[in-house]
Parts: structure tokens; C-alpha cells; sequence
């Protein structure tokens, strides 16, 4: 068809046409034509990268449509320290940060020990050695990716991207820093390392939902994953020892009762520690609050009397190696409560085996398998394993926790509920910021 040589007797809309116009009538078909050509063959290649809405005309490394997320270019962060849960935080804020520039986080190495407390032994820990790898990316897919160093291809593409500090550095130019680094120039080099601050100090840009997804992604490896087994059997164990007991010397109880129903057990994060005691004090006088600091007794009273607890039931105190030896932390619990530590389950000799990061990922996964839970709504290893806990009963459909029935019940000891016990408590995944439960403002909830 000669579009051209008909022009001059065309009408359009009532109007005739004339060369210029016709000639604007002629590309507009051209172009209608290639794209009805080519249009199909673009979508089929998946050829919009969503980050930042880049169209790429064939299947190019710098996308990968398994992860949704690029994975020819890396973020590099510092390695990664301080206690578990801090570490975990830092974790999570690099893999988020990582997404924000559309990039991979090459694989950063943990802190086998406490920075403020054992510099002289600090060791690095790879990732892989506490939380498996490639399960983090198959739950994570399409949300955030991480990477290892044998996937740079060229190390020398690398940029330094120094982290501000100070008063004047705010929240609003850490972000737009972060912004800036992820288009050009920079978007070019293949790697960006961030180099100063632990990730844990870095601004937080992302809401409690962000931080959850990754924290679900974190699978201790297995063998790490069987000592807390060995540990919560041991619990479970010595529950059935005491009721069989019981039960033994009770006329017309069946013997075969205690096998079908499991004695259940409580997990206490037991924060009387004096490094601890000090801190929190300190901590009051600053905020002008006295609901931080718990001594044992109080602990021991509250969590005696939380309502529903059924006779007997185990309590499972979670403290630190030093208060090992106080056996005052076994007496004056109500009756019923029958409290043990690692000493007397006998599992000691497993978390000596490991430093202080793995032992706290076995007492960690101990306490987030518990029936309830209490702890203190100011520590950061409490939080965290109320945000997982939060993220379990929502899942099951449960929105609060005020039902006495409820699975995964939590506690904070340190506020006064209701019968005089522990306060009801719930992470308020809506939360904008992770900063109530980096530093301490938790919501309570109930």
C-alpha cells in the first residue's frame, strides 16, 4: 500500500491532509507497525528491571530474574560485630541496604565473640558457618540476595563509599547518600564497599516488615540446629521425669498419661547480670523510667504468676555463664515451676564446645521453641525473639495476644500485667523504624 502517493486524496476526519501532515501519518505506521513486531518479543525477554524501571532489550547478566535482584553488581560492608542480635540487626540492615542500590550483599563475616568484652579474642566467623547460605536466598528470593566473593569478577571496580557520622549527619542525608550511590556514576562500578561504621550504627530507612522477612530467612546450619534439639529434648525430658514421679505416687493415675502429654516449658532471658544491672539503672536515670530493671525476685514472682501455666511446668532460665554457679536462681520459684539451666540439664559441655555467637544461637532457638516466653522488653536478644514470635502467631491468624490459649505468648517481666504478673507483649509489626527494638522503646502490648 502507498500511503505517500494517496495522501493528497485522504481525508481525515472530514479534513484533507496535506504533505507534512501525511508525512507525520506515515511514521506513526512505521512505528505502530514495530512495535506490533517487536513488542512481544521485549515483554518475552522480561525486560523491565522494577527497581528503578530500566528497560534492557535482551536477557543481560545485570538482572536475574530467579532473585529479582542484580547480580552482577555487590555491596560490600564492614565485618560485622558486637552480640548475636546486634549482629543479626546489622545483617539485616546490610541485606536491605543492598537492596535499596539494586545490589547483591557479598557474604560479610560475623563476630564469633563480644567486641566489648573479648577485643583480645575477636575472631571473624563466615556467614555460612551460623546460618545456611543458599537457604537465606531460596526464602528470600526476589527480596534481597546475598553473594560471595567468587562471584566479583573484576575486584579492582570497587568504590569506597564512606557512611557519615556525627549530629550533623541526619537520617534524611544518609538517605539521600544512599540514593545518589545508586545511579550513575556510581551505579557503574561493580562493587561498592561501605567502609567505617558497623552496619548496626548505620540509619535505619526501613520498616519492622522489611527487617522480619530477612530475619525469617536466617536458618542456623545444622549442626548448630541439633545442639538446640539436643537442648530442648533435655528440657522436655526432665519434665516427664518429674511428672512420672509425681504421677507415680498419685492412686488411679494412668502411667501411660505423662507419654501423651508433654510437660510444657517456659523460657526466661534472665537479665540480672551486673554489667547488666548497671547498664539499665543508668538507662532509667536517662529516661526517667523505672520500668527496665528487674531484680530476680520480681522476675521470680512475675513469672509465677502468669495465668494458665499448667502444674508442672518447666522453666527454662536463659543467663549468662557467670551466674551458672548461683544456685540461689533455682530456689524460691512457686510451686509447680520446676527451673533449670544448662548446668543441671547437663548440656553444659555443648555450649562450651562453641564461642559466645554460637552459644547464643542455640539459647536463641531455644527460647523462640518455647510455649511461652519471657523476657525483657528493653534487651535486644528479647525483642527479637518476640518480632519471630509475633510473626508466628500471625501467621496462624492470631492479631493479639490477650487469649490465655494463645500460641507463642510472650512476656515482659519488667512491666507490671495483669494478676500481678508479666505484661502481655507483641512486636507492632506496622512500625515504621526498627529503632523501638534496636534501643529499647518496645511497644507492650495487653
Amino acid at each position: 500500500m502507498d500511503l505517500s502517493a494517496n495522501c493528497k486524496h485522504s481525508k481525515f476526519f472530514g479534513r484533507n491532509l496535506n504533505s507534512i501532515a501525511c508525512k507525520c501519518v506515515v511514521l506513526v505506521a512505521v512505528a505502530l507497525v514495530i512495535r506490533a513486531v517487536l513488542l512481544p518479543r521485549f515483554f518475552a525477554f522480561g525486560g523491565i528491571e522494577q527497581q528503578d524501571l530500566v528497560f534492557i532489550h535482551s536477557r543481560s547478566p545485570s538482572f536475574n530474574s530467579e532473585f529479582g535482584i542484580r547480580n552482577d553488581k555487590f555491596l560490600e560492608v564492614p565485618q560485622i560485630v558486637w552480640g548475636l542480635n546486634n549482629q543479626k540487626i546489622a545483617f539485616a540492615r546490610a541485606c536491605l541496604t543492598a537492596r535499596m542500590l539494586n545490589r547483591t550483599l557479598l557474604m560479610p563475616s560475623l563476630s564469633a565473640s563480644l567486641f566489648y568484652k573479648e577485643i583480645d579474642l575477636l575472631q571473624p566467623i563466615s556467614f555460612d558457618k551460623v546460618f545456611q547460605f543458599e537457604e537465606f536466598n531460596s526464602l528470600c528470593k526476589e527480596f534481597v540476595r546475598l553473594g560471595r566473593y567468587s562471584d566479583v569478577l573484576n575486584r579492582t571496580g570497587v568504590f569506597e563509599l564512606r557512611k557519615g557520622s556525627g549530629r550533623k549527619w541526619t537520617i534524611g542525608r544518609d538517605l539521600d547518600q544512599l540514593r545518589q550511590h545508586s545511579k550513575e556514576p556510581f551505579e557503574g562500578y561493580e562493587v561498592i564497599r561501605i567502609v567505617g561504621k558497623n552496619p548496626f550504627l548505620w540509619h535505619d530507612h526501613w520498616p519492622i516488615k522489611d527487617y522480619a522477612r530477612v530475619f525469617e530467612c536466617l536458618v542456623l546450619v545444622d549442626e548448630i540446629a541439633k545442639e538446640a534439639d539436643i537442648v530442648v529434648s533435655r528440657i522436655k525430658e526432665k519434665g516427664m521425669e518429674v511428672r512420672s514421679k509425681i504421677e507415680s505416687v498419685q492412686i488411679g493415675i494412668s502411667s501411660e498419661r505423662s507419654t501423651l502429654e508433654p510437660v510444657p516449658y517456659v523460657a526466661v532471658h534472665m537479665r540480672i547480670e551486673i554489667d547488666w544491672m548497671i547498664h539499665c539503672k543508668k538507662l532509667e536515670q536517662r529516661l526517667n523510667i523505672s520500668q527496665i530493671c528487674s531484680s530476680k525476685e520480681e522476675i521470680m514472682e512475675r513469672v509465677g504468676n502468669i495465668q494458665g501455666l499448667k502444674s508442672p511446668t518447666m522453666v527454662y532460665l536463659a543467663v549468662a555463664d557467670s551466674l551458672l554457679d548461683d544456685s540461689t536462681i533455682l530456689s524460691g520459684w512457686k510451686e509447680g515451676l520446676l527451673p533449670v539451666e544448662k548446668k543441671k540439664l547437663g548440656v553444659d559441655g555443648i555450649y562450651n564446645k562453641y564461642p559466645y555467637l554460637i552459644q547464643s544461637a542455640i539459647d536463641y532457638e531455644v527460647c523462640l521453641r518455647a510455649d511461652v516466653f519471657v523476657g525483657n522488653s528493653f534487651s535486644t536478644f528479647s525483642s527479637l525473639i518476640v518480632l519471630e514470635r509475633t510473626q508466628k502467631m500471625i501467621k496462624t491468624g492470631v492479631t493479639n495476644s490477650c487469649r490465655m490459649d494463645v500460641r507463642w505468648s510472650s512476656y515482659a517481666y519488667n512491666i507490671l500485667g495483669e494478676s500481678k504478673g508479666p505484661r502481655r507483649w507483641m512486636t507492632t509489626m506496622s512500625d515504621t523504624s526498627l529503632e523501638a527494638i534496636s534501643y529499647g522503646s518496645n511497644d507492650v502490648s495487653c
